[in-house]
């Protein structure tokens, strides 16, 4: 029986992330300079693609010492400084802030605002990764008071005499989130107060299950994803759990052919930073180590809803 190669119909690029991307295609289009505030997106691979048609990545202290110039801010999004630095040089921005991220930011901003008005101790709690994008933006909007919490079991550190306002970073995992609202409803004192917003973007959150149910389905899953994606790591070990014979690689040339011959089923997947085009040449590369002209069945694995 020949081995047959199915590519998940459901990964791929969120909708913030082709936002982002679409804007910048656009903005180079029209020639001229255009420059992104970090990593467009986690993966390399599009990152160079879109640095071959002009796109030139800086960081924030770079930005400090530009000038009358065009900047695109990602979608994770921006602290308020940011948007500070542009107006003082004169910089247009592009702001391709994911939509959710938006939402999340204000409604952070607006707690704040609320506490410091009030003069309250409330202690605003995100859970996130310390020091990513997104989690950099959402802490900017209470003057860096926010507190940060990365694991469930770093709620243990959250002073339970005082009232707590809990958010997610947008890509976090669901169940752990409901792990810390479960612990702080268990241990806060009975003169707090707690209060906890479920930021988590459905759509990446929605992928969990789905992943879970093609890794699942194949002999062989190759997840394809940026080592820096904290949503290709939450993704992939979603995959790992359920298919011990799965492997994290970021090109074609991390394939191990001596793989492909052990399976009669091989899946690729991927986060929602990984670009279709990039599986399709995984694909591709699978099918030419297998002596196959034409990828199997790439359209065989049904979306699931």
């Amino acid at each position: 029986m020949s081995t047959t190669v199915g590519i998940d119909p459901g990964s791929g690029f969120c909708f913030g992330v082709v936002t982002a991307i679409h804007k910048a295609e656009e903005e180079l289009a029209k020639g001229g300079t255009l420059y992104c505030l970090g990593d467009i997106v986690h993966n390399s691979r599009e990152v160079e693609r879109l640095k071959a048609l002009g796109l030139a990545t800086i960081d924030h202290a770079e930005l400090a010492r530009l000038h009358n110039a065009k900047v695109l801010l990602r979608a994770h999004g921006e602290p308020p400084e940011t948007y500070e630095t542009a107006r003082r040089n004169n910089i247009e921005i592009i702001d391709a802030t994911c939509p959710v991220v938006l939402q999340l930011q204000k409604r952070i901003k607006q707690e704040y605002d609320r506490q410091a008005e009030g003069g309250s101790d409330r202690q605003i709690v995100i859970y996130g990764k310390s020091g990513h994008a997104e989690v950099l933006g959402l802490v900017g909007q209470t003057d860096g008071k926010a507190i940060v919490i990365e694991h469930p079991e770093e709620a243990r550190q959250l002073d339970m005499t005082r009232d707590i306002s809990l958010f997610s970073q947008t890509t976090k995992s669901l169940d752990e989130f409901r792990q810390i609202v479960a612990y702080i409803k268990e241990n806060i004192a009975p003169g707090a107060t707690f209060k906890y917003y479920d930021t988590i973007c459905r759509q990446v959150a929605n992928r969990i299950p789905n992943i879970r149910a093609f890794a699942a389905s194949h002999d062989l899953v190759f997840f394809v994803s940026g080592k820096k994606s904290s949503n290709g790591k939450m993704l992939f070990a979603e995959c790992l759990q359920v298919n011990p014979n799965s492997h994290l690689i970021d090109s074609p040339d991390e394939i191990d052919p001596s793989l492909l011959t052990q399976a009669q089923s091989i899946g690729i997947c991927g986060a929602t930073s990984t670009p279709k085009w990039l599986m399709e040449e995984i694909c591709s590369t699978i099918q030419s180590h297998l002596g196959q002209a034409e990828p199997s069945a790439p359209q065989t694995d049904k979306k699931e809803t």
